[in-house]
């Protein structure tokens, strides 16, 4: 009796049914390995079947390869994409994700009310620091100044990730919004050095923020999202009318610790009012 040999198929000429089955294993072993939650795996569930256009359904198969990887940085910005597209789409937008291309494109195109707007996320991980040595006062005057050494760190490194995103989503004629995420730091991992401190003027972050817009003419607004920080108490009741800020406690550990929204008071392409509104409510 003759014997039947078995033809492979690649994922991409299997059928839609086939595809999707491979995506789920894959959900399922990333969470085995606890790289995400059933909520996430909820997320992108529904993004699945809200979002069906080719180019969505190809960079949702892409952010699953994304979040299941080794690399932290990688996982960590195609989780941050995952959350901010529930958002939009909550919020009332409707979304459509870019599919990666050479060229830098923004991540998501957003409609609300017949207005368009593009959306970059990105997220910052965490960094690592030489161990302080020394013991009693001079220790502690140690830590204080690297508290204040951490601050500026931290708010240096989020001004260079915005102006270098800001580069790529320079030829856009339409409102680009930048979301940028400091993710927690992974409980897991365990550090060979003391991490960087994560206590934050918030009104010095706005205030850096505003001025580096102020030159970047073609972002709309900055939204970031900042989940292991510890906000300082504000040394003064002056606010900016541009920056929009939301704080949660400790116990919300499902939320950012804060969420501040900046908009670009010198943009080319300023964001229309229920845009606005719609962002603010996001927070």
């Amino acid at each position: 009796m003759g014997r039947f040999r078995h033809k492979r198929v690649s994922r991409e000429q299997a059928p839609a049914q086939l595809r999707r089955h491979f995506q789920r294993r894959k959900l399922e072993r990333a969470e085995r390995r606890r790289q995400w939650t059933r909520q996430q795996q909820a997320q992108w569930a529904a993004l699945h079947g809200i979002c069906s256009d080719r180019a969505s359904q190809t960079r949702l198969a892409h952010l699953i390869t994304r979040m299941t990887g080794q690399d932290r940085g990688a996982r960590e910005s195609a989780l941050a994409e995952l959350e901010l597209a529930t958002l939009l789409i909550r919020a009332g937008f409707s979304v459509r994700l870019l599919p990666e291309a050479q060229a830098k494109t923004a991540d998501l195109e957003c409609r609300l009310d017949g207005e368009r707007i593009f959306v970059e996320v990105t997220a910052l991980v965490g960094s690592a620091r030489r161990p302080v040595s020394g013991f009693g006062a001079h220790r502690r005057k140690l830590e204080a100044q690297d508290g204040e050494e951490s601050q500026h760190m931290l708010v240096s490194r989020l001004l260079a990730r915005i102006a270098q995103k800001a580069r790529q989503l320079d030829h856009y004629g339409d409102p680009v919004v930048l979301a940028a995420s400091v993710p927690q730091r992974d409980p897991l991992e365990v550090p060979r050095y003391q991490p960087l401190e994560r206590d934050l003027d918030l009104k010095l972050l706005a205030g850096s923020v505003t001025l580096l817009l102020a030159r970047l003419r073609h972002l709309s607004a900055v939204l970031l999202s900042l989940w292991d920080v510890e906000p300082l108490p504000a040394r003064s009741g002056v606010r900016l009318a541009n920056v929009h800020v939301a704080e949660r406690s400790r116990q919300q550990a499902a939320y950012p610790r804060v969420r501040l929204l900046v908009l670009n008071p010198a943009t080319a392409f300023p964001l229309g009012g229920l845009e606005i509104e719609k962002l603010k409510g996001m927070l």
